[in-house]
């Protein structure tokens, strides 16, 4: 039986082929999550003050991959510290976030922010809340780097060439500054 956890790490574009690319994900959709209306288009998020975040939905095999791993290796690809910015992007709708819609899981995710704050020198700011809603992207956001492999990302290529690494320590990782 999959599992879904939601991941708001800033623009969607690279997250989505970050979170794509871990093995154990079976399925990324670029959405728009816990925001104030229903259904809003890009528009909307970037210009109507709808209070959503640009969110990944992911489907995880978690035979193969656990919630903790997921958690630790999304880390590795955001500014845990930063207020409503992933590297260029400025705004609500790059806030950082981890939704979900199965209280079992959230002990897990708890504990991995805990876990995260024990690594970082200043207050983390990753929101941890249950999935209010949720809304597919538009097409074109579908999978855009796939389709667009020039396209803007602010996850370096560092971090996606250390996927199928372990960080120092799962459980102590110090971000590089």
């Amino acid at each position: 039986m999959m599992k879904r956890v939601y991941l708001a790490g800033g623009c969607f574009w690279g997250a989505e082929k970050y979170l794509s690319l871990i093995p154990g994900v079976v399925r990324t959709e670029a959405g728009y999550a816990n925001g104030n209306t229903a259904n809003p288009s890009y528009e909307d998020v970037c210009y109507r003050d709808t209070g959503h975040a640009e969110t990944v939905l992911v489907e995880y095999d978690p035979a193969v991959l656990a919630l903790s791993r997921l958690l630790v290796l999304f880390y590795r690809a955001i500014d845990p510290t930063a207020i409503n910015r992933q590297g260029a992007d400025r705004g609500v709708q790059y806030r950082t976030g981890v939704y979900y819609d199965d209280e079992g899981d959230l002990p897990v995710i708890r504990q991995s922010l805990e876990e995260l704050q024990k690594g970082c020198d200043k207050p983390i700011t990753v929101e941890c809340e249950k999935l209010k809603n949720y809304c597919p992207a538009e097409e074109y956001h579908q999978k855009y780097l796939d389709k667009n492999p020039g396209g803007y990302c602010h996850i370096g290529p560092a971090v996606f060439a250390g996927i199928g690494q372990a960080p120092p320590d799962d459980h102590h990782f110090r971000r590089p500054r």
